[in-house]
């Protein structure tokens, strides 16, 4: 479902932030969410589930390793949720993975360490001093809020690889396929991804169930299942673009 890469999906060319290379720049937003547009899913934290199972179906990668997805369309290379104008649509959940980019962190395997990075080719790095990086040598409130969402993110990322191992090893995890055909008769099919199998989950021992319980998972779990009805949005994109 989603193109594989030696980079995350987004970032072009991910460097560090440093006091002595980038004092003189400034951090320009993003002005629209066109570098989203051509993806039709995107990676989900376990605690956004409640949100964007409103808006996007929540499925999952196949794999060992199976990570949550929101989906955001039904063709590849096709978010249904940004327009022409790379406006995202009004009203409309935006996952965290989107909100965090330019930024994102490096690990340093070896200390256990993150570093603040940014994408060098998202154009977000101007010069000037209109919204500096640094000012007398130290990370100004813009970067330290980026930090502070990068840590929050890393935090609730930790969580969500503990929820899908569990989800993983009690074995929960079902391949799904899903053929679409629209009333002018075009047809969908999406295959390659998982789903929580509702009745494999009611034969969960009432012990490991509880323990899902304090965890917190089993609002994360309700949400994904919930998340079936948004197939119903996804449809509704579609026929609006035609």
């Amino acid at each position: 479902m989603m193109a594989t890469s030696t980079l995350p999906l987004f970032y072009k060319s991910p460097r560090p932030l440093a006091v002595e290379r980038d004092s003189a720049l400034s951090f320009r937003a993003p002005e629209t969410f066109a570098f989203a547009a051509a993806t039709n899913s995107v990676p989900l934290l376990a605690a956004e589930f409640a949100s964007a199972c409103k808006h996007f179906p929540i499925v999952f990668t196949e794999g060992p390793s199976p990570q949550p997805v929101a989906l955001l369309g039904l063709r590849t290379g096709e978010n249904l949720f940004v327009d022409q104008n790379g406006a995202w649509q009004e009203g409309v959940y935006i996952p965290a993975y989107i909100r965090r980019y330019p930024f994102i962190f490096m690990e340093n395997t070896a200390t256990s360490e993150f570093t603040l990075c940014i994408d060098e080719a998202s154009g977000c790095l101007v010069d000037g001093q209109d919204n500096p990086f640094f000012a007398d040598g130290k990370p100004t409130e813009m970067a330290t809020k980026a930090l502070d969402f990068l840590r929050e993110f890393q935090g609730q990322h930790a969580f969500t690889v503990e929820f899908m191992t569990a989800v993983y090893a009690a074995g929960l995890l079902t391949e799904k396929r899903a053929d679409i055909t629209l009333k002018d008769g075009q047809i969908f099919s999406l295959s390659g991804f998982m789903v929580i199998d509702e009745d494999l989950l009611n034969k969960v021992p009432a012990d490991e169930f509880q323990r899902w319980r304090e965890r917190g998972w089993l609002g994360v779990i309700y949400a994904h299942l919930l998340s079936v009805r948004s197939w119903s949005t996804l449809l509704d994109w579609v026929s609006r673009r035609g």
